[in-house]
């Protein structure tokens, strides 16, 4: 199966979504000469050119592409073909208004933006495949060619009639009968139960709460829905040019996507990654994402298909990115095993809803900082890229994450809206980042013999194939430590008898799980015991040990639960009752670490400093704005500049070295 590798072929990626169609021709010349200078090798065309490809149903308009794809190919720069097919022209939805996605309140999703199409609708699906197919066939033996992308961040949900009758379809093949779905979904409550396929719609508004596994149900209908999508497109290229990679880029942990189960069906694993500069915890949310794409990847490189060179456009405000910015976060991305360094876009726009989003080459022109940073990184990039591409990142920790579970656990009805998985799930991250130690992801259900240390900040849904894989685990010898509100629910969410599986109370030394105690939005408790006391937040849970002898790191101090454990460990397995402090979620997490053998990269790094290794290479990133001085055992050379580092390294604000012993 074609890979990543065969395009980089030893070399970084660098480059991004370029948009010539709007500019006059003159300036593609100009952005070739530019492109050139930057170290620019691959460009990712036609994103958003439908209208422009087929003006009118069943035109073909390839002449500007053509010029494109030669001009592209004359000049040392690969393409990465887009099907455009993320945003149909305003006749399709104009002749054709069934193929317009609806909203919960059945309102329609009119053209003018994009992403409106209805990922059921069959006319849609024949005007994408009949593009898709043209442009395979035109373009396929073009030299220029080196990859294919397909649609655009697919995020389009659909409420509509279209939609309800694939999903009626969808449940026929799920389920099988009616009674097996009236059980699965708990109709009996509120009279909901079903007589007639036909009766069944997607959940839209209703007067009160819907019913939680219908809407579970809805969301996995929509992750395959756009999944059969990028199928249907991507099998027609394959066809066309089998000896080329395709992708298509997720959004970071977007809602909508089961990623695992999308990241099978690609030959390369892509995302968009977009920081705030103003974030402290920037840096983190990247580091996550990043170990989250690599880990879809199945371990191997992956491609950073779109980031800003400078601000972007969509948040409240919409700040740059300081001096050395980009730089350093385009390294970690290096560093966690990008072998791609892309961006959206290459030119900022000058007209559209994204013309004050950044571009490679800002309305400041070549003699703006955006540009001259770009052209700094690509000759960087070109440095290392021998030496890093094609490699893997160690890690004997992985942080298990599922989207079902994420699904499942947001109802309207749970017992706390305070309680978001995300943030969880970077509370537990940034714990383990700060203590400098490299992380995977994996789904519950995977493989987990690898890793030293499994982490679980939170799973409220858990199949049975999975609580038996946690089992295996920690059977094996294998260390796992578990969040709150974990186990709660089997896949068709319906509470598991005692609040908790109990295979896993079992594991975990929890006799009795007696109630629930979220907490309010700055409240806390406190916890004692060993090492020390710390508070913990957003939740709590009145839990009884099932053994007096069993390890209770830490209990309750006060309030109603005085005295019950906070914290408990039995043999290799602990579960943690409520969310720590983040110092003291660090140092739990160190402390379960350092038992089952996990040792961080490199020893006594300042805060702030990140250091990961990939293959041979040490990255040592400084994302403060002080001067630090890091201890590196032995001597180095540093890629960047060719420096001899022998027992220590100086690096400045935003500073970075690529260090090869």
């Amino acid at each position: 199966m074609p890979d990543l590798s065969q395009v980089t072929r030893g070399r970084i990626l660098f480059g991004g979504d370029y948009n010539p169609e709007q500019w006059p021709e003159e300036v593609w010349h100009e952005d070739v000469r530019l492109m050139k200078e930057a170290g620019v090798n691959s460009v990712t065309l036609g994103v958003f050119s439908w209208a422009k490809l087929e003006p009118r149903p069943g035109a073909r308009e390839f002449g500007w592409l053509d010029r494109l794809m030669d001009l592209m190919h004359g000049n040392g720069v690969g393409v990465v073909l887009a099907t455009p097919t993320s945003s149909p022209p305003p006749w399709m939805g104009r002749l054709h208004p069934e193929t317009l996605p609806r909203d919960e309140n059945g309102q329609i999703e009119w053209w003018g933006s994009r992403q409106h199409f209805s990922h059921s609708s069959d006319t849609y699906r024949r005007y994408a495949a009949a593009i898709t197919e043209d442009l395979a066939a035109r373009y396929g033996g073009h030299p220029a060619l080196t990859m294919w992308h397909i649609n655009n961040e697919y995020c389009t949900y659909d409420w509509g009639d279209e939609a309800a009758a694939t999903f009626r379809d969808w449940l026929k093949r799920r389920y099988g009968t009616l009674d097996a779905l009236n059980e699965a979904w708990g109709t009996a409550f509120w009279s909901q139960g079903y007589d007639g396929w036909h009766e069944i719609l997607p959940p839209r508004r209703a007067h009160y709460m819907r019913n939680p596994t219908h809407v579970l149900d809805f969301k996995r209908f929509t992750s395959d829905m756009l999944l059969e999508c990028y199928v249907i497109e991507r099998d027609i290229v394959r066809r066309h040019t089998p000896h080329l990679p395709v992708t298509t880029n997720f959004m970071p942990m977007w809602v909508g996507q089961d990623a695992w189960r999308w990241a099978e069906e690609e030959d390369v694993v892509s995302v968009d990654i977009y920081p705030d500069p103003r974030d402290p915890f920037g840096a983190q949310n990247g580091a996550l994402i990043q170990d989250m794409t690599r880990s879809q990847a199945g371990g191997g490189p992956w491609m950073l298909m779109e980031q800003a060179a400078g601000p972007v456009n969509w948040r409240g405000v919409n700040h740059p990115k300081p001096r050395g910015l980009n730089r350093l976060w385009s390294l970690q991305a290096v560093a966690r095993g990008a072998d791609a360094v892309c961006y959206f876009q290459w030119r900022q726009s000058r007209q559209g809803a994204e013309k004050f989003h950044s571009g490679m080459v800002s309305h400041a022109g070549e003699q703006g900082r955006t540009y001259q940073e770009v052209k700094q990184l690509g000759a960087e990039l070109a440095s290392i890229g021998a030496e890093v591409t094609g490699h893997h990142i160690p890690s004997d920790v992985a942080v298990l994450f599922d989207w079902n579970s994420w699904w499942a656990g947001a109802q309207d009805g749970r017992l706390s809206s305070e309680v978001d998985l995300p943030q969880v799930v970077r509370a537990w991250h940034r714990a383990l980042w700060e203590a400098h130690i490299t992380t995977a992801f994996a789904h519950p259900e995977h493989d987990l013999s690898p890793y030293r240390l499994v982490v679980v900040p939170q799973l409220y849904l858990l199949t049975d194939t999975a609580i038996e894989n946690l089992l295996a685990y920690v059977r094996g010898g294998g260390t796992l430590v578990s969040g709150f509100l974990t186990g709660v629910a089997d896949e068709d969410d319906r509470v598991r008898p005692g609040g908790m599986d109990a295979r896993l109370r079992d594991l975990f030394g929890i006799r009795t799980l007696h109630e629930w105690w979220p907490l309010d939005a700055g409240e806390h408790v406190e916890c004692a015991g060993l090492p020390g006391t710390f508070r913990g937040t957003l939740w709590s849970e009145e839990i009884e040990a099932a053994d007096r002898d069993e390890a209770v790191p830490h209990v309750y101090r006060g309030g109603e639960l005085d005295g019950l454990p906070a914290v408990l460990r039995k043999g290799r397995a602990w579960y943690v009752s409520t969310l720590p402090e983040p110092t003291a979620l660090r140092g739990l997490l160190v402390r379960i670490a350092d038992d089952a053998g996990v040792r961080p990269v490199l020893a006594g790094l300042p805060d702030g400093v990140e250091a990961v290794r990939r293959g041979e290479v040490l990255f040592v990133l400084n994302h403060g704005r002080d001067k630090v001085t890091v201890d590196i055992p032995g001597t180095h050379r540093d890629l960047l500049t060719g420096a001899t580092v022998t027992g220590s390294l100086s690096l400045g604000r935003y500073g970075a070295a690529v260090l090869k012993p």
